[in-house]
């Protein structure tokens, strides 16, 4: 079963940074799209941040400016750099992989643990 495995997480105060970091099966690195989510108290999970193979990032309107993915493919890691945090940040946050068309329909086939990020006011 291939598996994605998040880390990074922890307790932040508010206006601080986390970076997580997702180690990705190389058999699925280049599948497409890379992808942030997360699920915060009592909400859906939702999407943060989509990265492609060829480099295209795109942001939910929420973390616009203050949140960053990346990824090395060296290292076939997917990265999220979190600056300026606030207490709604808080939530599990999960990396994901799809093909093209999947990450269009929002149905990732790949999903790691999750990992909490908690902000504290």
């Amino acid at each position: 079963q291939v598996q994605l495995v998040e880390s990074g997480g922890g307790l932040v105060q508010a206006g601080g940074s986390l970076r997580l970091s997702c180690a990705v099966p190389g058999s699925i690195f280049n599948i497409g799209v890379l992808a942030w989510h997360r699920q915060g108290p009592g909400n859906q999970r939702a999407f943060v941040a989509t990265i492609t193979t060829a480099g295209i990032t795109n942001y939910a309107d929420a973390v616009k400016g203050r949140f960053t993915i990346s990824r090395d493919n060296a290292k076939n890691a997917l990265y999220l750099q979190m600056n300026s945090l606030k207490p709604e940040d808080t939530a599990v946050y999960y990396c994901a992989a799809a093909g093209l068309r999947g990450a269009i329909r929002g149905d990732y086939s790949y999903w790691g643990q999750g990992t909490q990020v908690t902000v504290s006011s």
